[in-house]
């Protein structure tokens, strides 16, 4: 069975809205490597339409010696939106209903994991369908005061339990989560 892992860049506050404007000055080799990583360990993409359409229009011209680019731009794209028509980007398909159940049979078929980038909404309803099994959080030790926020919907309370954690030079640091329920299955 896959698993649907979320991958945020969030502020010490949740603000996750805008990371281009505020990462960069924390990037390094350690958090580089981690994004290659966990990119490498996992075979399609899930996104929302605002993130599919940065991404969109983003990655297809990016290239780079580490494959990253390559690699963003073949895996299979699943984007989640109600107002698209059609998606362009190289192997992607468009879910405009029925999100969970989609969402639930991807999961079934055979593979590594399904990375969610950004997607705050997207988040928030699979979220509500227990449909995440892991959160890997990289919090960049800023306050923005402002902005969109992770679980900004959040309608009950949801028990995550601590799997690892890794701090990086620059002060950023990866907190991974699951459900307390997904911990006791492993």
């Amino acid at each position: 069975m896959r698993r649907v892992i979320v991958t945020e860049f969030v502020t010490l506050d949740g603000v996750m809205e805008a990371p281009e404007k505020w990462t960069f000055p924390f990037g390094n080799e350690e958090a580089a490597k981690f994004k290659h990583d966990e990119l490498l360990e996992s075979d399609a993409l899930l996104l929302g339409r605002v993130t599919y359409q940065g991404f969109a229009a983003a990655w297809p011209s990016r290239t780079d010696e580490q494959g990253f680019a390559d690699r963003m731009n073949s895996l299979p794209k699943f984007v989640v939106s109600t107002t698209l028509n059609q998606v362009d980007w190289n192997n992607s398909r468009l879910i405009k209903s029925n999100v969970a159940e989609e969402v639930a049979r991807l999961k079934q078929q055979p593979g590594q994991g399904i990375l969610i980038y950004g997607s705050g909404q997207l988040v928030d309803s699979l979220m509500q369908h227990g449909l995440i099994d892991e959160y890997r959080l990289m919090v960049y030790p800023l306050v923005m005061g402002s902005g969109k926020r992770l679980f900004r919907n959040a309608h009950d309370t949801t028990e995550l339990s601590l799997v690892e954690s890794q701090a990086f030079s620059t002060g950023v640091v990866v907190l991974t989560y699951q459900p307390a329920a997904k911990k006791a299955e492993r």
